[in-house]
């Protein structure tokens, strides 16, 4: 089996998804190709791995490294599976631009990576990126199935379902760990063995529709009573979510932070106090990665230098999902698919986030059928910009970025039409090369 990672100089995650792949019979002598534009990334993350296969596996992995897009293809050449984790213009240039720029119009954001401006500008300079990778898969490993784990998740993994021939899955951890994390917070850990639930809507907004206990008892009910007291009673980090619960009646997948900038209604500059009432923390992204670049340069040595690293099968999708294929042992998943008639009351071309069963015939979505109109309704206003961002990529008309901005909830909200106009323009500008040519 031959297993492409492209940005495998994300070197953490690079370890939990190649190292739990070399902890499975089926992969343990795989080759292993890492794809990065970035030498120095490239080769920590080459020895730690190799420190990984040695320790971990004996050595029966054969581990290669190709650096620069003139050796992409040999890289993908044959791959079974190939596993996206770019970040084009990294934190600097391309997040600082997208949240700086912003700021000057009056527009504040706190991570930037999924929906608001930021998410639209990150989802312009990656699509193209995107099609390139397309184009080598269809020529030198057709068959390969793309697991993308690049934010923003629905609008590349859109535009890969929708515009290329390549079998791709979005995969994100918020649904792994949406119900514990809900029922650890309240004080329901009883609650968590043997626990049911249903999680279907789009990706950092799939709902968690059904939740009920080993004998079948609906948790929703005390869900709700204690998620209310604990709004009403407390600051702490997940208040915007369970706002969504009074307001909705539903929780939602990804954090409050996320959310906070997913919609109108929390981070509002003639409202300054509900940023402090929500505990929204503005900024967070750019904090978030210094903070990730000064940990990686401790780090460093402890992962890519030790010579008796070993690794332990983590809980990240990937590797399961390509055991399943291998061996048509049946996996279950939450993965972002297009809605080919999956959620009832949410467009066809939309890419959601539904239940799915991963075996020897690939990734197949179930069924869900209609959302509660209110969180449809919810999704809508996150699909209308995912889809105007997509088509914006696609036929390079500027004109379209201006619409997907106009109808982005936050930015709608904060600024007028005549800014949201500058404003793109002043990013196209400044994003320079990263991006294509507009017209």
């Amino acid at each position: 089996m031959k297993i492409t990672f492209l940005g495998a100089g994300s070197t953490v995650f690079a370890k939990n998804v190649l190292g739990d792949a070399m902890l499975c019979d089926v992969f343990s002598d795989s080759e292993i190709c890492l794809y990065d534009i970035d030498g120095a990334r490239l080769q920590e993350s080459f020895l730690m791995l190799d420190n990984i296969n040695r320790n971990s596996n004996g050595g029966k992995a054969s581990i290669k490294t190709f650096l620069g897009v003139e050796n992409r293809r040999d890289a993908l050449r044959g791959a079974d599976f190939v596993v996206n984790a770019i970040q084009v213009g990294g934190y600097e240039p391309c997040t600082v631009i997208d949240f700086e720029i912003p700021k000057k119009y009056g527009l504040r954001q706190t991570i930037a990576d999924t929906l608001g401006i930021g998410g639209i500008m990150r989802a312009l300079r990656t699509i193209p990126v995107m099609e390139d990778f397309a184009h080598d898969i269809e020529e030198v490993c057709p068959d390969a199935w793309f697991l993308n784990y690049t934010n923003p998740m629905a609008m590349l993994s859109g535009f890969m379902q929708r515009y290329t021939g390549v079998k791709t899955v979005g995969l994100c951890h918020s649904v792994q760990v949406c119900s514990q994390g809900l029922l650890e917070s309240l004080d329901m850990k009883d609650k968590l063995e043997g626990r049911r639930e249903l999680i279907a809507g789009i990706n950092h907004m799939a709902w968690l529709l059904d939740i009920r206990d080993k004998d079948g008892n609906d948790l929703y009910p005390e869900i709700r009573r204690r998620a209310l007291a604990k709004n009403d009673a407390e600051t702490h980090t997940d208040m915007v979510r369970f706002e969504y619960i009074r307001r909705l009646g539903y929780y939602c997948t990804e954090s409050s932070e996320h959310n906070a900038e997913y919609n109108p209604f929390f981070i509002k500059a003639k409202y300054p106090e509900l940023i402090e009432r929500y505990n929204i923390p503005l900024d967070e992204y750019p904090r978030r990665c210094i903070h990730q670049i000064e940990d990686w340069n401790k780090r460093r040595d402890e992962l890519v230098h030790n010579a008796a690293l070993t690794h332990e099968r983590s809980r990240e999708y990937a590797s399961y999902i390509m055991e399943a294929i291998v061996t048509n042992k049946p996996y279950k998943i939450g993965g972002n698919v297009l809605n080919t008639g999956l959620i009832d009351n949410l467009p066809a071309d939309a890419c959601v986030e539904v239940p799915c069963l991963v075996d020897g015939s690939g990734v197949t979505p179930c069924h869900v059928g209609r959302l509660p109109v209110q969180l449809a309704a919810m999704n809508m206003t996150n699909i209308n910009v995912q889809l105007l961002t997509i088509e914006a990529a696609v036929t390079r008309k500027r004109n379209l970025i201006y619409n997907a901005a106009m109808l982005e909830p936050h930015t709608a909200a904060e600024l007028s039409i005549d800014d949201i106009v500058k404003m793109v323009d002043e990013l196209i500008e400044a994003h320079g090369d990263y991006l294509p040519r507009y017209h």
